[in-house]
């Protein structure tokens, strides 16, 4: 009996030796991934063809580019520009017509036109200052014209770079360790993203 008991005591306990499984403990690692928008405005899509149809829009009637672009406080720059160059130019076309039709009349022997105190001479160069300063006018609505246009096709290209907002200026402190004396400066800091 006792060798019954020894029997079935080293039976159990061989048993328990192999029925042992490690002690590693496996343990599933869920990761949670929170993604936040890197951007407080949404990412607009390029568009290459932007420029041109922004300067397009302001070549057929000046001001429409900058609407296009959205920069509506541009507009009346431009109208106004444009308006000034044409006032100036129906100004002195005016001018130059009643200096030449006082030159004809003078020539022709009447001595009734508006500038009796005026020589035949300065009657001439009066009509060749209106003629310069109708080149002039001219000139200014043809520019304030073409500045529209390159200004609409450049805001287009500018939009579509994305600038951060983050800019900063920081003051700086450094300890210079060979003289022993404190270092100030100014750190400007800009990020391209």
């Amino acid at each position: 009996m006792r060798n019954n008991f020894l029997n079935i005591l080293l039976f159990l306990f061989a048993t328990s030796l192999f029925a042992q499984t490690s002690d590693t403990l496996t343990v599933k690692k869920e990761e949670k991934v929170i993604v936040v928008n890197d951007s407080i405005l949404p990412k607009n899509e390029y568009q290459p063809l932007a420029p041109a149809k922004a300067a397009f829009y302001s070549a057929v009637l000046p001001g429409l580019g900058q609407a296009y672009n959205k920069k509506y406080w541009k507009i009346p720059i431009i109208y106004a520009g444009m308006a000034a160059g044409i006032y100036f130019y129906k100004q002195q076309d005016d001018d130059y017509n009643r200096f030449r039709d006082a030159y004809k009349r003078r020539l022709a022997g009447y001595t009734d036109d508006e500038f009796q105190g005026i020589s035949d001479d300065r009657l001439i160069n009066a009509q060749k200052s209106a003629q310069k300063n109708k080149g002039l006018s001219v000139i200014v609505t043809v520019a304030f014209y073409l500045l529209n246009v390159v200004d609409a096709n450049v805001d287009a290209h500018l939009k579509q770079y994305e600038v951060s907002e983050d800019l900063s200026l920081q003051p700086n402190f450094n300890f210079n360790e060979f003289n022993a004396k404190p270092q100030y400066g100014m750190s400007l800091t800009y990020r391209f993203k």
